[in-house]
């Protein structure tokens, strides 16, 4: 199928069942959509109930098939008529909605771009440059036939401005799973890689994982967070998958997610308030070439990620401005709807004010963003 729909099933379910809760109302209106159209169908023959299992449950089928092919007689390439097909599918896809129904993990993989568009619109305050260079730079690649390299985008701000708020984003509307999805790796620099005398065994354990996410899957996900702290030797295990490739069919998406950047970030939003500048007015021409000179500067160091813009490697720089006032108090919204709970203006007052704000002066930017916003939230609770 195109990169944007799941393939059809392919082999059973390869764990347990996944919670029913997943389903929802969406499983529940499928299976009731199965039996109206089963029932206009009438009743079905025990083959054909024979052939259902034996799709969504291969194992134990040869004998019955075997037999069935004897009872079938001189009637050649006798099958279903195409009515039973459908059902099929439809029956199958059902199931698809609870539980993994192939070995690969492909078809969990769902590219709901307007979904991402939606919650990226509705849930991620401030951004306006990374919501339009996410969205332009994933559409424009899941709908490339065949793109010739994978997708690297490289995330740059202070800490608590969204990047990992967007990376998880992305992986759960790529992924029925999200980061728990077979086709996402997630890589945290201090947390995998961190004694430099180990280097040579990470390289080759990194290899390898990389390797696997892609024999798995048709399209992974790859994130490394703290990418500033991504020693340069690491580059060599990670380089040979984000190259160009003109005959693999894989697609691939690196997220490399940094705090380099972000002071020269804050500098641009800060000259634009001080000038009585709406921050919407900064341009991502503007933002890329003062990033870019950033980055070369810091191209010299032992760390990986500096190494990739170097070597063109990056496709696009995706730069997370400073959290003001007004969008920490809607972070705290968010939080509060996310749990229930009721909340008033001056209860979100009271959360944004608890927050460290900078610079001295202007006190007008979070020094966390909204990273703590959600936890704050508990000194509310009754």
């Amino acid at each position: 199928g195109s990169p944007g729909t799941a393939p059809p099933p392919r082999g059973p379910w390869a764990d347990q069942q996944a919670p029913v809760a997943e389903g929802g109302p969406r499983g529940t209106a499928r299976y009731e959509a199965v039996k109206k159209h089963l029932g206009a169908v009438g009743a079905l023959s025990k083959q054909y109930w024979q052939y259902v299992a034996c799709k969504v449950w291969p194992e134990g089928c040869e004998e019955e098939k075997e037999r069935e092919e004897r009872e079938a007689g001189p009637i050649a390439g006798w099958g279903f008529p195409l009515v039973g097909q459908d059902y099929l599918e439809i029956l199958s896809a059902w199931y698809c909605s609870f539980g993994k129904c192939c070995e690969t993990g492909d078809c969990r993989i769902i590219n709901n771009i307007t979904g991402l568009e939606a919650d990226l619109r509705g849930q991620l305050h401030g951004q306006h440059l990374a919501k339009e260079v996410v969205l332009r730079a994933l559409r424009g690649f899941l709908q490339s036939p065949r793109p010739q390299k994978a997708l690297v985008l490289s995330f740059h701000g202070w800490s608590g401005t969204g990047k990992n708020f967007v990376a998880r984003m992305v992986a759960s509307h790529l992924y029925r799973d999200g980061l728990k999805s077979e086709c996402v790796r997630v890589f945290v620099s201090l947390l995998h890689f961190p004694h430099h005398n180990y280097i040579d065994s990470y390289k080759a354990q990194l290899q390898r994982q990389i390797s696997e996410t892609l024999q798995r899957c048709r399209q992974a996900l790859l994130i490394f967070d703290e990418a500033e702290k991504l020693h340069s030797s690491l580059l060599d295990a990670i380089r040979p998958f984000m190259a160009q490739h003109d005959t693999d069919p894989q697609r691939s998406i690196f997220l490399f997610l940094s705090n380099l950047g972000g002071n020269t970030i804050n500098e641009v939003a800060l000259d634009f308030w001080r000038a009585g500048r709406a921050r919407e007015e900064i341009s991502m021409e503007l933002l890329e070439q003062r990033l870019r000179l950033e980055l070369q500067e810091a191209a010299e160091s032992s760390y990986a990620h500096s190494h990739l813009l170097r070597e063109n490697l990056i496709d696009f720089l995706v730069p997370f401005l400073p959290l003001e006032y007004h969008h920490v108090k809607l972070c705290a919204r968010d939080a509060f709807l996310a749990r229930g709970l009721p909340y008033t203006e001056a209860t979100l007052d009271e959360v944004a004010q608890m927050m460290v704000f900078v610079p001295k002066e202007e006190k007008l930017f979070s020094a966390q963003g909204c990273k703590s916003v959600p936890q704050r939230i508990n000194y509310f609770l009754p």
